[in-house]
């Protein structure tokens, strides 16, 4: 019998009748959650980095390529056995244990979910200061550093996305499935303006990279490439982990890997290449680097403001909510099911949000891409590392559901926690720590170049660290960890 304090409705298994989501429905859904303003940042801001704007496309598509495989192996667990992402993880962590890993998850979460409404909120302002023929933001104000106008317009666009937080997941799909066709061809519609208006693809691809030999960064090629194809890794990573709050709704394994491959690396491809086409396009045209998106469309006049205006919003909406609410949701419901539902878990990570002050996570694309994103890729990369050793090589994709909700069940270990889960989740974050600070603060925090490269490689050097230690530790000694399968 499942155990009040580990079940609720939101949280158990899903049923026959609520596994009807098809391969388009997955497809859609990553098409909405790429084609965003975040995801259109990634690739513009290598380029601004010093990347070419082949360089930093190709390098956007590597990084998705790679992150496509924990993504669809974790995802596995969600459309064999139903569970949400926050119950998978008591089958290494244990029952209490994977509070954990569901906080770690729940936190980035709300950052993500702090950048995507302040994104929004910039929209909505911009704009309307274009179209007012104004500059809205205001003052900074002392402690935020933002105007009144930036606090009000922020805080505006929290209140929209309310409605859809109170509505749940089949709003969601059916709102991600609608906007998906409409966001591509306003994409396509922004490439042709800017080759147009550049004079061809040619003055925007001829444009070298700046570590070209005479270049502003020569020979700095790889110093830049290796962090930064982590970053683009720990861009999704967030989603490879917490995948299966929505492959438990597939229809088939079928269903959601076929329509993952179809919509991750291509579209993410694809919105880098129309990125970089564009960014680059804004050097010739403007004379400068444009990688903000919301702030290019404030150079526009006439009806294509009003455009921007709406898609924007939509966009941002429909992709904050899909990629970053619904797993926050799930987490801090699972910390307290019998007080916590999904609709509060909601509630919370929208709190925790403003609490966050996103606006400085977006102060500068070297702070956006080396601190934020590679720095959570080295939180979440032992987590990936331990599901997928404990889900594949040590239980063989077979799990014990019911126990799963039980304080005496198969995965109680040690009072609730697996020792093996810990040792190996803090053996894959310690080596990453001191590049992370160095990189986070310079002034602070000095560290030898052995530490600076393993933070090149933070998701990877995590992820392959706790992967080998949890299976080791689980192999050598099972009746230690009380293993059971």
């Amino acid at each position: 019998m499942a155990d009040e304090t580990l079940w609720n409705t939101d949280l158990a298994p899903t049923g026959p009748e609520q596994r009807s989501w098809a391969w388009y429905h997955y497809a859609a859904l990553w098409i909405g959650m790429i084609v965003a303003v975040p995801a259109w940042m990634l690739a513009a801001g290598l380029v601004e980095q010093g990347m070419s704007a082949g360089q930093a496309a190709l390098t956007v598509l590597l990084g998705n390529l790679v992150v496509l495989v924990p993504m669809l192996l974790i995802g596995h667990a969600g459309a064999r056995h139903g569970i949400p992402y926050a119950v998978l993880v008591r089958a290494s962590f244990g029952t209490t244990g994977a509070r954990l890993p569901a906080l770690a998850r729940a936190l980035v979460a709300c950052g993500w979910y702090g950048i995507q409404t302040w994104i929004g909120g910039e929209a909505l302002l911009t704009l309307l200061g274009v179209l007012l023929k104004t500059d809205l933001r205001g003052t900074p104000l002392p402690l935020l550093g933002i105007g009144i106008g930036q606090l009000a317009a922020f805080l505006a666009f929290w209140s929209l996305q309310l409605f859809f937080v109170r509505k749940g997941l089949l709003t969601i799909r059916r709102l991600e499935t609608w906007t998906a066709p409409v966001k591509i061809l306003v994409c396509i519609a922004l490439v042709w303006w800017a080759v147009q208006t550049a004079g061809g693809f040619g003055p925007i691809f001829n444009a070298p990279s700046a570590f070209v030999p005479g270049g502003a960064r020569e020979g700095q090629f790889w110093v830049v490439f290796w962090p930064a194809l982590t970053a683009m890794i720990g861009y999704w990573a967030t989603l490879a982990l917490n995948i299966p709050d929505f492959t438990r709704f597939a229809r088939s394994q079928r269903d959601q890997v076929i329509g993952q491959s179809i919509g991750l690396p291509p579209m993410m491809g694809l919105i880098a290449l129309a990125s970089v086409i564009t960014t680059s396009a804004t050097v010739v045209i403007y004379g400068e680097a444009i990688w903000d998106p919301v702030a290019l469309s404030g150079r526009f006049e006439g009806p294509l403001v009003l455009l921007g205006l709406v898609v924007i919003s939509v966009d941002t909406i429909s992709c904050n909510i899909a990629a970053n609410l619904v797993s926050a949701s799930y987490d801090f419901s699972s910390v307290a099911p019998k007080r916590i539902s999904y609709r509060t878990g909601g509630m919370i990570t929208a709190t925790i949000a403003i609490l966050m002050m996103p606006w400085k996570l977006l102060a500068s694309t070297g702070g956006y891409i080396f601190v934020w994103l590679a720095g959570y890729s080295a939180l979440l990369g032992p987590i990936a590392g331990i599901l997928i050793a404990d889900y594949w090589l040590i239980r063989r994709t077979r799990l014990q559901v019911a126990d799963l909700y039980r304080t005496d069940g198969a995965y109680r270990y040690r009072s609730g926690w697996n020792p093996a889960a810990l040792i190996a989740f803090a053996a894959g974050v310690l080596p990453n720590l001191p590049g992370f600070l160095a990189t986070a603060a310079p002034s602070a925090f000095s560290v030898g170049p052995i530490w600076a490269a393993i933070y090149s490689w933070a998701w990877f050097v995590g992820l392959a660290i706790a992967l080998i230690v949890y299976t080791g530790l689980m192999r050598l000694k099972p009746q230690a960890f009380a293993l059971a399968a």
